[in-house]
């Protein structure tokens, strides 16, 4: 069976920048070892899949060793190549989730935006395993789908050397962040990074999903809903955001890297 299969960097300006996605449009869904070992095979840390039509698709998420209730830059990714290449000229796609509901992504100008929903974090008690992963102090942690850790300044987030061994150890992702600007002197409200070696993404480059939570927390605390934000992992991104209620509008560029064809 050949399928295509394309590659996008998303929230980047720029390949070799941003978040790699692999995506592979389906006539009908593959059995889930399937998409799964394909996942593996491409090794980046999300492919997504997705069948459906006119505008209308059901999505489905997986990293090189498990399904994930969501995920944001490879959503990114379907929806550019559901417009660019699939259904020229339209402006919005809706997709269908097994667990998230429903997500949208529109073309603005430069920018895809998500639709996603907001998670704001609670605080909660540092879970053992979290002290021992960092060795910069965390000011605050809290807790949604995944850990959120406060630290600081951006120079900290920056330097941060995790212990993916005691992270491995957590029952969630973990999401490290502290207010902008950034070291270089770069505009924006917040930093953050993401670890999620649990599902086999030690760190992953640009996490849309992640923002779910970062931006009612930041938007609370900054007391503003629009938002700039830097993912500051070394491949590196940026998002514009926005707080609507119950729902999180997260903005980025992309930039095609790989089209081609798989055999399975």
């Amino acid at each position: 069976m050949k399928l295509p299969i394309y590659q996008v960097d998303a929230f980047a300006a720029r390949v070799f920048a941003g978040n790699p996605a692999a995506v592979c449009p389906l006539e009908d869904w593959l059995p889930d070892a399937a998409m799964q070992s394909i996942a593996a095979e491409n090794n980046l840390a999300e492919t997504a899949f997705f069948v459906g039509g006119d505008g209308d698709y059901t999505i489905r998420w997986f990293t090189p060793v498990v399904e994930i209730d969501l995920c944001g830059h490879a959503t990114l990714a379907s929806g550019h190549i559901v417009m660019q290449h699939l259904e020229p000229g339209r402006s919005s796609v809706r997709f269908r989730t097994l667990q998230a509901g429903d997500l949208t992504v529109d073309r603005d100008g430069e920018l895809y935006v998500l639709d996603f929903p907001s998670w704001p974090p609670k605080p909660v008690l540092t879970p053992p395993a979290l002290e021992q992963a960092f060795s910069a102090r965390i000011e605050q942690v809290l807790a949604a789908r995944d850990y959120l850790c406060i630290f600081r300044d951006a120079r900290t987030v920056r330097a941060l050397k995790p212990d993916f061994a005691a992270l491995r150890r957590l029952d969630k992702a973990v999401i490290a962040s502290a207010p902008g600007p950034d070291i270089d002197g770069g505009s924006c409200d917040f930093v953050s990074r993401f670890f999620a070696p649990a599902v086999g993404v030690d760190e992953d480059p640009v996490t849309g999903s992640a923002h779910c939570i970062l931006t009612p927390y930041w938007a609370q605390r900054l007391g503003k809903t629009r938002l700039a934000a830097r993912q500051v992992s070394p491949r590196g991104g940026e998002l514009a955001l926005e707080l609507r209620g119950e729902r999180v509008r997260i903005g980025g560029r992309v930039a095609p890297y790989l089209e081609g064809t798989i055999d399975v």
